[in-house]
């Protein structure tokens, strides 16, 4: 069996970003991968600002044999609006967020001052540059701001949006078919027959793609026929990037999915020292050459991805986080997928090792430790819901109480 490092490197080895883009505006760019480095053609802030309401004076005022710390107010300079140039022996009231005049270089706060009328004592004496914001402090004209294959956070688009972006390079969303076999499968809402169980994994599968911001196609459930899944197959294959299924792929007279794939294209079998989610297959359908011809991410390359995952909800849940999430997110351009791991306490033990690489669900307690989920069956979806993440625990190692651990967020694995 291939380790889940093995296997994740083989997977992302093959990985092609797609090369569609698009200019899009940036209020609508939210998730979107950028394709061009954002740079920018201005300093932030664009001139010396006041980071306080206050009084901008000239130090050197202050410094005279005399030591006069009042000072005439020659000016008001609210946020927006342009100031006179300061003149000697004065002071301009300001206010946080304005343009510093010309001649000033210290801003006295309000609170540090004295007023009567149109006078202002100083009741502190401040170094120069005190309270100032300088010219590009910030972000320098030129600079690039966000690179090429960042994934746009709502702080991006606002960085974006300080330096004048109206709208951002991006590339396409990935292209997703999903489809699920199995005759037992029926959708909420519908009567549920002797034998059958509810499609919770079309659900599942289709939100994390949504999540990841792909535009996804959703067969449906397809049946456990041969005709059936290769026509669905060659249907998917002419306009999406990659095709993934769950369930199917064994070699059981019902199971279709594994011919279909290997009449329409090429596949892997691959069998992961991971618990849950031991079989993973990967491959690729072929695309008709009217499609290639039209199309020009398809003509980079004669074939659609194919993933197929395993039908349990917990196994197909943990294969997708770790091992199509960052597939899906190679494939929209991004430059960094792997997940964030933290080192946390178990306050739990494990006796039993296992020969395979577990990854167990778990939830951060008020202590600051992990507990583990009393169940962790591959079948039990419950537990992905009361988690807050995976434990990634090596093979053959039992966890003992107070010993540090790998912890995956699902905050991490979600995003």
């Amino acid at each position: 069996m291939l380790s889940t490092a093995e296997a994740l490197a083989t997977l992302l080895s093959a990985a092609t970003p797609i090369t569609g883009t698009e200019s899009i505006p940036t209020l609508e760019a939210l998730n979107r991968v950028l394709s061009a480095d954002v740079i920018s053609l201005l300093d932030v802030p664009p001139m010396n600002t006041s980071s306080m309401d206050g009084y901008a004076i000239r130090t050197e005022d202050l410094t005279t044999a005399d030591g006069n710390r009042r000072l005439l107010i020659s000016q008001r300079i609210p946020a927006g609006h342009a100031p006179e140039p300061l003149k000697p022996g004065t002071a301009a009231r300001i206010f946080t967020g304005a343009t510093v005049p010309r001649g000033a270089d210290a801003i006295v706060m309000q609170e540090q001052t004295e007023t009567d009328g149109n006078e202002v004592t100083l009741l502190h004496s401040p170094a120069p540059g005190e309270w100032i914001t300088a010219q590009g402090a910030d972000i320098r004209n030129g600079s690039i701001i966000l690179p090429a294959g960042t994934r746009l956070t709502p702080q991006a688009l606002g960085l974006a949006a300080s330096v004048g972006c109206a709208e951002l390079q991006v590339r396409r969303r990935v292209k997703v078919a999903v489809f699920f076999t199995g005759d037992e499968l029926t959708m909420p809402g519908e009567p549920l027959k002797p034998g059958a169980i509810y499609n919770s994994n079309r659900f599942t599968l289709r939100g994390l793609l949504e999540n990841l911001g792909c535009e996804v196609t959703d067969y449906g459930i397809v049946p456990d026929k041969l005709d059936a899944t290769r026509t669905t197959l060659r249907e998917a294959a002419q306009a999406h990037d990659l095709i993934l299924t769950c369930g199917g792929v064994s070699v059981g007279e019902e199971d279709h999915v594994k011919p279909a794939v290997e009449a329409e294209g090429r596949l892997s079998m691959w069998q992961i020292a991971m618990k849950p989610g031991k079989p993973l297959a990967f491959g690729a359908v072929r695309r008709s050459a009217q499609q290639t011809d039209k199309d020009a991410d398809a003509a980079a390359s004669a074939e659609t991805f194919f993933i197929g995952l395993p039908g349990n909800p917990v196994s197909s849940f943990a294969t997708f986080l770790l091992f199509v999430r960052p597939f899906v997110l190679l494939l929209a351009g991004m430059r960094t997928v792997a997940p964030r791991v933290l080192s946390l306490r178990a306050d739990f033990a494990q006796k039993k090792a296992d020969r395979r690489n577990e990854f167990l669900r778990a939830r951060v307690n008020a202590a600051g430790g992990l507990d583990l989920f009393p169940n962790q069956s591959s079948a039990v979806l419950t537990s992905t819901v009361w988690g807050d993440g995976l434990i990634d625990n090596p093979p053959n190692h039992a966890i003992s109480v107070g010993e540090t651990v790998r912890f995956i967020p699902f905050s991490e694995l979600l995003n």
